[in-house]
């Protein structure tokens, strides 16, 4: 019985081609609307490349489309972490500027001009693209073709990956989850065919990942985290031991061609578990071959000795070896994943970077939006089948949540799970309410007995079960009369839904869902992650846009008024943006390797040196400028306007920093009120008036009001009327929105003198001397 109508003059073949091009269609759909959700930040502001570390990576890659891979590889930085410089080739992932500089010499060679600043910034959106067709590939090894599509529309636009992809957002996460996708998509058919090919694929592709994003490590430790599981649930074939052997031999050996890897595959303690999975299933694959040739009683001893022996070899071999030094503890990022508190306490320049603290609920809803409550669903849809692949989702599920949790930056790794697991639940739902078969009904005889009627038998012939799962091949069945009712173990047929009605409700929901998802998530990507940092936007009061651009002309500034050599000291934030935008030498820059690095002996790391040097005051900050040949130094303030990014609101990490290296000298309750506040007002602590930054940020902020009472707009407090002063640094520069200031280091005075006597001398001030003690006459 049909809820309505098929057309019975199509043959299957038919529709079967029908439908295929219905997919490949929906699939370039799919694909433009990817990259055409990641255009407004080209389109309401310009084509720039977007926040801190992608700025590097252009730098890198403007090398390597003029200088060639070589001259890339070999480049020594001289510009960066002053005086040291930094090796280029060896400290980066060059995964993202290979892709970008075979892009542009491919283009080129086409006879097609392209500048490879456009190639940057539309990299992202170019790559969303081959994301969603890869989350397709993937989905359809879980459910079938329909689901598949739901995945890759998912994927496509859901801001918790649009957040890291927009145009101009040119990071390493740009082509890394494609490479994550397609890894774990080559794995699966791996697994499900027993092919050495398919192993060799995602074991490419794992290489791809590794050179291209430090987060490869996901994929080292999930993939022998699901052939884990297999192995303790039985589920060991011959099939999964092709498939992770071929992929963990040839994926670690080209791994370690990475020199930034090197051989972390075979040396630290991230990737013993790939190792050790490895060596696990020798020990099957032995087991199994043994139990072939022998008796089961001896076989049962052989396996109880040998498994005892291996394991605690084994175990004893691990110890051994990260005593010895040969194997690297865990490192301190691993530890802050699992213990939330140890970043801050332990390693605060990790936890100072906001990327790395926790997820706030409403982050989920606004990455996610509707996906949020059915990624549970799909989970569940999954149990119902438990494949080897669903076994590998359900995991990633658990740990993709838990990780996204403790971090915001690793939503950006969920986020694929959820929208794939959402894709099978959703896919699932709507097969079941468009299946237009509906189920017989048993009619009772006048004596009572349950019998099912002449019609019902009749039509018998044209039910099937409702089992939620591939709706397209059903209804091809149905076209060619060749389905059957799937019966119960009581010989009955299975339930299913009824009438238009019941089936026309669900799906307006569902649709409506759907149409809310995508508004939610055109808005939060135009208004939320399309505007560049450097950039910053407004509303006039007439409801016009305003654009603040003080970063682009200070560094533009910086660029046209000082000399080449010139050595610029700010946070660690902003360096990438001045070497790129600036073009000038950065005591410190946001690749944070250098952190432990003396400079000298007896010196700290650079940035615990830039953090001292801020939160001390002017007298005992100068000799630290003057020691570093810093000539200028630059700080963010929003006081003014109102940028709540600003470095007062980062001084604090400054100072945890510099603490952990000077807590002598340090201490962070002293930047406090004794009330515990942190205040920037007349009630601000004696150490917070007197440290750089602070006189730095509200050097003659009073001159703005005009002897009014002066406001911080970002801490919303009251502050004195007379400005800090400043006796051993010049002010050089202010943005036109007060957001950048550069100050000017003074050198030395020419007579010997300190510089706050010197420039009390020459605003007519005269030192007060003080009066030698009174000499008394000792009473005889």
């Amino acid at each position: 019985m049909l809820a309505y109508s098929l057309p019975s003059d199509i043959s299957p073949s038919t529709y079967v081609n029908a439908a295929s091009l219905v997919r490949i269609v929906a699939l370039g759909l799919i694909s433009a609307a990817a990259i055409s959700s990641r255009l407004f930040a080209v389109i309401n502001f310009e084509s720039i490349i977007h926040e801190f570390d992608p700025w590097f990576n252009y730098r890198a890659t403007k090398v390597l489309a003029s200088e060639g891979f070589y001259e890339f590889w070999n480049w020594f930085d001289p510009t960066a972490w002053y005086p040291l410089g930094r090796v280029v080739g060896g400290t980066i992932y060059p995964g993202l500027m290979a892709t970008s500089g075979v892009i542009y010499n491919l283009l080129h060679a086409l006879n097609l001009p392209v500048d490879i600043r456009n190639i940057c910034v539309l990299l992202a959106p170019g790559f969303s693209a081959l994301t969603a067709w890869a989350t397709y590939m993937f989905t359809k090894e879980m459910k079938d073709e329909s689901a598949g599509l739901l995945a890759a529309a998912f994927i496509g636009i859901v801001p918790g990956y649009i957040s890291r992809s927009v145009a101009g957002s040119y990071d390493n996460e740009a082509i890394a989850i494609f490479l994550l996708m397609f890894t774990f998509f080559a794995w699966i058919k791996a697994l499900k065919t027993g092919s050495a090919l398919f192993g060799t694929v995602a074991a490419l592709f794992y290489f791809y990942m590794v050179a291209a994003w430090g987060g490869y490590a996901f994929i080292t430790n999930m993939i022998p985290l699901h052939a884990f599981v297999l192995l303790l649930m039985g589920r060991y074939t011959s099939r999964l031991y092709v498939a992770y052997c071929s992929w963990y031999a040839i994926g670690t050996l080209s791994s370690m061609q990475v020199p930034f890897v090197g051989f972390q595959p075979v040396r630290t303690s991230e990737h013993m578990a790939a190792l050790g999975i490895f060596g696990l299933l020798q020990i099957v694959a032995f087991a199994q071959l043994i139990r072939s040739h022998v008796s089961s009683k001896q076989f049962q001893d052989l396996l109880f000795v040998s498994v005892i022996s291996a394991a605690g070899l084994g175990m004893a071999a691990m110890v051994l070896l990260t005593y010895k030094g040969w194997i690297a503890p865990w490192t301190g990022r691993f530890y802050s994943l699992w213990d939330t508190g140890y970043a801050k306490k332990y390693i605060p320049i990790i936890a100072s970077v906001s990327e790395h603290q926790p997820t706030a609920w409403p982050s989920f809803f606004m990455d996610l939006h509707m996906l949020t409550f059915l990624f549970p669903f799909g989970v569940l849809a999954l149990f119902r089948q438990l494949r080897d692949e669903h076994v590998f989702v359900i995991i990633y599920a658990v740990m993709g949540t838990y990780f996204a949790g403790v971090m915001v930056r690793l939503m950006l790794t969920l986020t694929p799970c959820v929208c794939v697991a959402s894709a099978v639940g959703l896919s699932q739902l709507i097969d079941t309410f468009v299946d237009p078969r509906e189920p017989d009904v048993e009619q009772e005889k006048e004596g009572g007995d349950a019998a099912p009627s002449k019609q019902a038998a009749k039509k018998e012939k044209n039910a099937a079960p409702i089992t939620g799962v591939g709706a397209i091949d059903d209804i091809v069945s149905t076209l060619s009369g060749a389905s059957s009712p799937e019966k119960d173990k009581s010989g009955k047929t299975k339930a299913g839904i009824f009438g238009l009605d019941t089936r026309m409700v669900v799906l307006f929901n569902t649709a409506a869902m759907l149409l809310f998802f995508v508004l939610h998530c055109t808005w939060v990507t135009s208004n939320a992650y399309s505007s560049p940092s450097v950039v910053l936007a407004s509303t006039n009061p007439d409801g016009s846009q305003h654009i603040i651009d003080d970063f682009r002309e200070a560094y533009y500034w910086l660029r046209m008024n000082t000399k080449e050599d010139a050595v610029v000291m700010s946070w660690w934030d902003y360096g990438y943006q001045i070497a790129g935008m600036a073009d000038r030498v950065t005591l410190v820059d946001n690749n944070t390797w250098n952190n432990s690095t003396r400079l000298t002996a007896g010196c700290a790391a650079h940035i615990a040196t830039v953090g001292k040097a801020m939160s001390s005051p002017e007298e005992i900050a100068y000799p630290i400028l003057r020691k570093h040949d810093v000539n200028y130094v630059l700080v963010i303030f929003g006081g003014l306007i109102g940028y709540s990014g600003d470095d007062i609101n980062k001084f604090l990490w400054m100072v945890r920093i510099a603490q952990g290296v000077w807590p002598d000298e340090i201490q962070e309750p002293n930047y406090f009120t004794p009330q515990g506040e942190y205040r920037v007002d007349d009630q601000a602590s004696k150490a917070m008036r007197e440290s750089l930054m602070y006189k730095m940020s509200y050097y003659r902020f009073a001159e703005l009001f005009g002897g009014g009472q002066v406001m911080d707009r970002v801490r919303q407090q009251q502050l004195p009327k007379q400005s800090p002063t400043l006796d051993y640094l010049d002010e050089a520069f202010t943005s036109e929105n007060w957001i950048v200031r550069i100050y000017q280091v003074k050198k030395e005075d020419s007579l010997g003198r300190d510089l706050k006597s010197a420039n009390g001398f020459a605003q007519g001030k005269k030192r007060k001397r003080s009066k030698p003690p009174v000499k008394r006459r000792a009473l005889a």
